[in-house]
């Protein structure tokens, strides 16, 4: 029998309601069917906390006196986009300081949420309204007006794995690839992944409340390369990355412990990100979702040594985890880059939340797109 948000909110605060984490569920699955999950369980939990480079924040500094309409800002050094009002500003978290490529605007945020000084520097051409032509501050977190956390491309619905088939190592966003096959790295967490619970969105879409780095947001549109046309498995599950959020909090409320900058060799600066995300049982259909275990997700293997990456294996996340998969006839090493240990502790910490009534649920105001895709940039003239 399907249940509604109004009746799981209702057993919640009446301490009824049964929240477990997805990996519980995956376990429970091995025993029973969807239609016995779904009488017995109400919410399930998800997370990840993996790097997240379209990452970053809004931050309004507040005005000086005489005004000055900040054209050119550094934070620590590192560039901040100021191409929106007098005193306001994008962070984006690969942006790096030119002087420092291993630091950059991933750090600058965990610093913010960690509550540390940064020095702000900012310089204007002057006008009558704001005339003057440059500040120096000190500011935190709660020196500034606002810091909005909006994160245009987080949460991917899978993510290939990487392996390199060259003679040279190959350093990238996937981290470092050994040559001839030495390894292969990866950076979803499998069975408890928010996407691959609910891959259609059914109670995922604008206006659903998240667990963002340790404060309560929400997704506010579809993030950036969202594509809905990838392959999938037999279980409906895309083999590939396929759909993400864009997502919104305030990151005056963030924890450090869910939040970490990072710089990956010959690459650059990154942000990893603590996500969480209830998923209500409303069904059966999503009972079935939500008990997927990492037998049964697939990710391809791409080769980064090759134009495009193409992909050159399948392998279930349970091969992944146990750290070697067999590729073209031999035994290769895997690695992930996102921890499993840092997601088991969000989805816990936000199967309390839900169970205490403090993290309430309600269904999305609008649903994300059901058919999108992704294009490529057409370049003019040479650009190799």
């Amino acid at each position: 029998m399907a249940k509604t948000y109004e009746e799981i909110n209702e057993k919640i605060a009446r301490g009824d309601a049964v929240v477990l984490t997805a990996e519980e569920v995956a376990r429970m699955a091995e025993e029973l069917s969807p239609a016995e999950i779904a009488a017995r369980v109400d919410v399930v939990t998800t997370a990840t906390f993996g790097a997240m480079c379209s990452s970053g924040c809004f931050i309004n500094f507040g005005h000086p006196e005489p005004g000055l309409r900040m054209e050119s800002i550094t934070l620590n050094g590192v560039p901040v986009f100021g191409g929106i009002a007098a005193v306001d500003a994008y962070i984006g978290a690969t942006e790096v300081d030119p002087n420092n490529p291993r630091y950059g605007g991933g750090h600058l945020i965990e610093a913010l949420v960690r509550g540390e000084t940064l020095v702000l520097e900012a310089r204007g051409k002057g006008t009558d309204c704001y005339p003057r032509r440059y500040a120096r501050a000190e500011i935190n977190k709660d020196s500034v007006n606002e810091i909005i956390m909006v994160n245009p491309r987080n949460a991917y619905q899978n993510y290939p794995a990487a392996t390199n088939s060259s003679g040279k190592t190959l350093y990238t966003y996937m981290g470092t690839l050994l040559p001839r096959f030495g390894n292969i790295t990866y950076s979803t967490s499998g069975e408890l992944s928010p996407l691959l619970n609910d891959p259609e969105l059914r109670t995922i879409g604008i206006g659903t409340r998240v667990f963002l780095a340790g404060a309560q947001g929400f997704v506010s549109w579809n993030g950036t390369q969202f594509n809905t046309e990838k392959p999938a498995n037999e279980f409906g599950l895309p083999l590939s990355n396929a759909r993400t959020l864009m997502l919104t909090a305030n990151l005056k409320q963030m924890d450090p412990a869910y939040l970490k900058a990072a710089y990956f060799e010959r690459y650059g600066v990154s942000l990893f990100v603590g996500l969480g995300i209830p998923i209500p049982v409303l069904d059966e259909d999503i009972a079935r979702r939500v008990s997927i275990s990492n037998r049964q997700i697939e990710t391809t293997v791409c080769d980064y040594a090759e134009k495009g990456h193409p992909g050159i294996a399948r392998v279930t996340y349970a091969a992944l985890r146990a750290g070697w998969v067999e590729l073209d006839g031999r035994k290769v090493r895997t690695a992930p880059l996102s921890s499993l240990a840092k997601a088991r502790e969000i989805a816990e910490v936000l199967k309390a939340q839900v169970r205490a009534g403090a993290f309430p649920l309600a269904a999305p105001v609008q649903p994300l797109p059901t058919h999108a895709t992704v294009r490529g940039l057409s370049l003019a003239g040479d650009a190799s």
